[in-house]
């Protein structure tokens, strides 16, 4: 399925009317194109919640991030901070350490993200929940999109299709970054990653 399409479909059932929009962000680069292609048809609340990023300083340092390129931007985007609750992640990833970047624990570390963006949006009577993650081209939309439709139909609430890499969503993404002169971190969040990062870095320089 074209997910970028089905985003498109929902875009135009709107009908000129801004429908409100919880929108999970995993950081203020991914975030940036994705704001730039939705701010004129929803009203975006950004949630960011992400229990997998380690240690809770680079949590801090990418939240804060995300809240500084909001203001920056200087549009009407709200924006929704909670709990840290990086245990939740623990649990979840357990037994999963050595699988494979993309594999299993991504695949549960998504449906956590997303499950806690698709409750709190039912409970703050949001119209919709997404996320920024399907920006990214190491992300599988696919899997994300599965899970988002899942979601939706567990807690009665909708689901904005997405597939923001598609129309240079992502080189858009890194040319904001450089405007706004954002922080890219070099791994994507949890200890496992960054344990992988810096053996590639290895390989390559050795």
């Amino acid at each position: 399925m074209n997910y970028y399409n089905e985003m498109v479909k929902i875009i135009d059932s709107l009908n000129g009317q801004k429908a409100t929009l919880l929108l999970h962000s995993c950081c203020a680069p991914c975030s940036s194109s994705v704001i730039e292609t939705l701010k004129d048809y929803f009203k975006i609340t950004i949630l960011y919640y992400n229990p997998n990023i380690e240690p809770d300083t680079e949590y801090e340092k990418r939240k804060e991030e995300q809240i500084r390129f909001i203001k920056e931007l200087n549009a009407d985007i709200n924006f929704l901070d909670v709990p840290y609750e990086n245990d939740e992640f623990k649990k979840i990833s357990k037994g999963l350490e050595n699988a494979l970047e993309g594999g299993e624990r991504c695949h549960k570390c998504y449906r956590l993200r997303l499950e806690k963006t698709a409750l709190l949006a039912k409970e703050k009577n949001f119209t919709y929940f997404g996320t920024t993650l399907t920006v990214s081209p190491y992300k599988n939309s696919q899997v994300i999109n599965e899970i988002g439709k899942i979601l939706a139909d567990q807690y009665h609430i909708n689901y904005l299709y997405s597939d923001f890499k598609k129309h240079d969503g992502y080189k858009r993404s890194i040319e904001l970054s450089k405007k706004y002169n954002l922080y890219r971190q070099n791994y994507c969040g949890c200890i496992y990653s960054k344990n992988n990062q810096k053996v590639k870095e290895k390989l390559s320089n050795s």
